[in-house]
């Protein structure tokens, strides 16, 4: 298979546009546009009888003793944990592409509504639902696509991973609320080919990669 984006290209920067925040001058980070980026994936295989797409940042900081304060930066060296922003499932064999801003555009506060959309599709939760937990404002469940916001004074580059999956079954074997290592724990053995293409963000101004 094989996986391309007219949002970005692979391995540069994905634009603020398709982010949940940017860097500001005076306020650190600001809120963006926040639209899934547009992609399109050929040479599936066989078989397929449905697709799954999912979006994680590989480079979050494991501790948050640092992030997001001022006087401070997160290390480069800190380990690193996963953080899901995008868990799409059941979309059928037909669907090739994915428009931009298709299946979100603008930012939510609490979330968006799901799993079920209104295309038959399902949409899993991501890891803002723990980000905000607690926050009165904008605490809730997240479901569907949640741009970049790494912290604003995080030293290393981030990198956002987007993987579609082409399934030998019609609808991905989880109910209810699921999320992302839920979903790639369900459809180990369901997976006929993947292809992949990674975009990288920052806020912080002198981020880097290591």
């Amino acid at each position: 298979m094989k996986l391309t984006s007219e949002s970005f290209q692979c391995g540069a920067d994905i634009p603020s546009k398709l982010a949940f925040g940017k860097h500001h001058p005076e306020k650190n980070v600001e809120l963006c546009e926040n639209r899934n980026p547009q992609l399109s994936w050929t040479e599936s295989p066989e078989g397929t009888k449905s697709y799954v797409v999912i979006c994680h940042d590989s480079d979050v900081p494991s501790s948050g003793e640092d992030v997001n304060k001022e006087g401070r930066t997160v290390p480069m060296d800190l380990k690193r944990v996963d953080f899901y922003h995008w868990v799409l499932v059941d979309l059928p064999s037909a669907k090739t592409q994915i428009a931009e801003g298709e299946y979100s555009t603008g930012i939510t506060a609490k979330g968006k509504p799901g799993p079920d959309q209104k295309d038959g599709s399902r949409t899993g939760l991501n890891n803002y639902t723990q980000w905000f937990d607690g926050d009165a404002k904008m605490g809730g469940e997240y479901f569907g696509y949640d741009g970049p916001c790494p912290p604003w004074n995080d030293e290393l580059l981030h990198h956002y991973h987007f993987t579609v999956y082409a399934l030998d079954v019609d609808k991905c074997p989880v109910e209810g609320t699921f999320t992302g290592p839920e979903v790639l724990a369900a459809i180990q053995d369901h997976t006929l080919a993947k292809a992949s293409l990674t975009g990288t963000y920052h806020i912080y101004p002198g981020a880097k990669t290591n």
